[in-house]
């Protein structure tokens, strides 16, 4: 027993759609005793599956897999294409302003798993903000990815000043002191589906995920 729960969202003949849980990792790690929700599934169920994106480990939400290795093409190449649209809710650190709605800065990897800004080295990359509610403490806010680059909402947070609630990674340490969780979750996408049509899917986030401090 794992004592993880993956309820599944959505299925059919090409495409499995999860709520995937904090804490565990989309794909196997390198030390393959600790579970992932791709191992798990297919375990569970008896089948492959084909990962079309990722979230982090940290991150709770939508997580869709391919059933089929045709399906697997058409998703990879819609993400490619930019058109898939994912939306993910958030809460930042400090008040963020409601005319902050593009961050535009390129980002590349600087070693030990961190990504951070770099003006002449980065690869291109853009989120959209759209702030929800704004506190003394903390705004929650919808982020919209345009590329898909590794961290890329929680770096672009970072660079605004803004870092994501409870991020380990990049947040300020003396901030991130007894928080539960990172404050990110997978909330929307929307994608062709490989069939045919639009897949449309949305998964609320979990009951506690305001933060304490806000709640205090």
């Amino acid at each position: 027993m794992t004592g993880f729960v993956i309820p599944v969202v959505h299925e059919d003949a090409s495409l499995l759609v999860v709520d995937k849980p904090l804490g565990l990792a989309t794909i196997p790690e390198r030390d393959l005793a600790v579970p992932s929700v791709q191992r798990l599934l297919e375990e569970a169920r008896g089948e492959r599956l084909f990962v079309v994106h990722r979230l982090d480990k940290e991150v709770s939400g939508l997580l869709v897999f391919a059933r089929t290795a045709a399906a697997h093409r058409a998703l990879s190449m819609a993400f490619e294409a930019r058109s898939v649209t994912k939306t993910y809710l958030a809460w930042a650190h400090g008040s963020v302003a409601a005319d902050l709605r593009l961050v535009d800065a390129p980002l590349r990897q600087f070693g030990s798993g961190r990504m951070g800004v770099d003006l002449v080295r980065g690869k291109p990359s853009q989120t959209e903000l759209q702030v929800v509610e704004v506190g003394p403490k903390a705004t929650r806010l919808l982020a919209h990815p345009i590329t898909g680059r590794r961290h890329q909402i929680r770096v672009h947070l970072h660079h605004v000043g803004h870092a994501l609630v409870g991020d380990p990674l990049y947040g300020p340490a003396d901030l991130q002191k007894g928080l539960p969780r990172l404050y990110l979750h997978a909330l929307r996408i929307e994608a062709p589906h490989p069939d045919g049509g639009t897949l449309q899917l949305e998964v609320p986030a979990p009951a506690d995920f305001t933060p304490p401090f806000v709640t205090a």
